[in-house]
């Protein structure tokens, strides 16, 4: 099995984005790449709800300096010590900073803190403020300025697209959303960045769009209706070429070698004796098909990435099998040896000499066959390599 990429692989690729910037492209032409036919605005700049913990026992809130707490009932308090709030008191409370941030069990936030019933705390906070907890912890330190001007419009679109004013909370402060670490996660350079692109955002037709974006696409994004069947085509959501995303350390995965067993094992099926891919118009996994002894049977992609915890849809599996090799042949006399291959490349045929093992033929399967013709030698044990790694050895013979 071989593959690329890491994430959902729809719209900006972060590591292909940094690419473009090494060589010289500036914010606005990176995001006009990965969102096609989009246009850069100046969007609104309303508060933002992160949910930060849901259903402990107890938080514990303080600030370096007096804050205020306002009660259910609207009673409010100015206070100088920590405070512990259990589900035992009146919830909802409302805590508003002093001249000094709120810490929330020893982690430091811009903004209000809401506590919910059921321990549900919410951070409350401007957009831009919330940004500048959001994009170093999207984007490594020592990255290009125009990544950090990039993803910091991305995720401000990101950010205003899926807030939902109707429920108790706008976005989730990990993956599910964005990733965001409040003033913890800040960083000079990424305020830069933020401060640089304040209140721009991506729109389509006038609407901002959800800017979807991910870590590493293997050389290729995907259209959002292939990775996400359930969600509508977007002008703005295509496959495109990610030529210079080949700088992340997973561009491409090592070729790993798996047993039928083994695989039968993790997608729960018994008997496999063959693995076919069948890939969607973004290059990328669409379903899975597996050959038993009852027939073919499919699985959607994204389930099989899940249960073999893949990285990414971006992923092909092979398969190479030896047929026996033919016997009573004279020493010295040519024989045909005869096999089976498909989904692998790079593939040798490779003799062991001594210890050592020798390419005596570069293969080239035609309609998932092959065959090749070699002199007799004796011991003649045979490999098939494919991009380096051995996966099908004959016995000795």
């Amino acid at each position: 099995m071989n593959g690329g990429g890491w994430g959902h692989g729809v719209g900006m690729s972060q590591w292909g984005a940094e690419g473009f910037a090494r060589h010289g492209y500036d914010y606005r032409q990176i995001l006009a790449h990965y969102y096609p036919h989009t246009q850069l605005a100046v969007g609104s700049e309303p508060d933002v709800r992160v949910l930060l913990v849901n259903g402990k026992r107890s938080v514990r809130i303080s600030s370096a300096l007096p804050y205020l707490v306002v009660d259910a009932t609207g009673k409010k308090r100015h206070l100088k010590k920590p405070l512990r709030v259990t589900a035992r008191l009146k919830l909802p409370l409302r805590v508003e900073a002093g001249a000094a941030p709120l810490t929330l069990n020893g982690d430091g936030y811009r903004g209000d803190l809401i506590v919910n019933p059921g321990l549900q705390v919410i951070n409350e906070l401007p957009l831009e403020r919330y940004l500048r907890g959001v994009v170093p912890w999207e984007v490594p330190k020592g990255w290009q300025q125009a990544t950090y001007e990039a993803q910091a419009i991305a995720a401000r679109s990101y950010a205003l697209a899926t807030m939902n004013p109707s429920a108790p909370f706008d976005v989730y402060a990990d993956t599910r959303s964005q990733m965001y670490g409040g003033i913890r996660a800040e960083e000079s350079w990424t305020n830069l960045a933020v401060g640089a692109t304040a209140g721009k955002v991506l729109t389509y037709e006038g609407a901002v769009i959800t800017a979807y974006y991910f870590s590493t696409s293997g050389g290729r994004t995907a259209a959002v209706q292939d990775e996400w069947p359930k969600l509508s085509p977007e002008p703005y959501l295509v496959s495109v070429s990610d030529p210079y995303d080949s700088i992340s350390p997973k561009h491409r995965w090592a070729t790993r070698e798996l047993t039928p067993a083994w695989l039968g094992a993790k997608l729960g099926v018994r008997g496999v004796r063959d693995v076919v891919v069948d890939e969607n118009a973004s290059q990328h996994a669409a379903t899975v098909r597996v050959l038993t002894a009852g027939g073919w049977r499919s699985l959607p992609a994204e389930v099989v990435r899940e249960k073999l915890h893949l990285r990414s849809t971006d992923f092909q599996f092979g398969a190479v099998s030896f047929e026996p090799l033919p016997l009573r042949h004279l020493l010295g006399s040519r024989i045909t040896v005869r096999g089976s291959a498909h989904g692998v490349s790079g593939l040798q045929l490779e003799r062991q000499v001594g210890d050592r093992w020798r390419t005596v033929a570069y293969v080239h399967p035609a309609n998932g066959s092959f065959s090749v013709s070699l002199r007799r030698v004796s011991p003649l044990r045979l490999r098939l390599v494919a991009d380096g790694l051995p996966i099908s050895v004959t016995p000795a013979g």
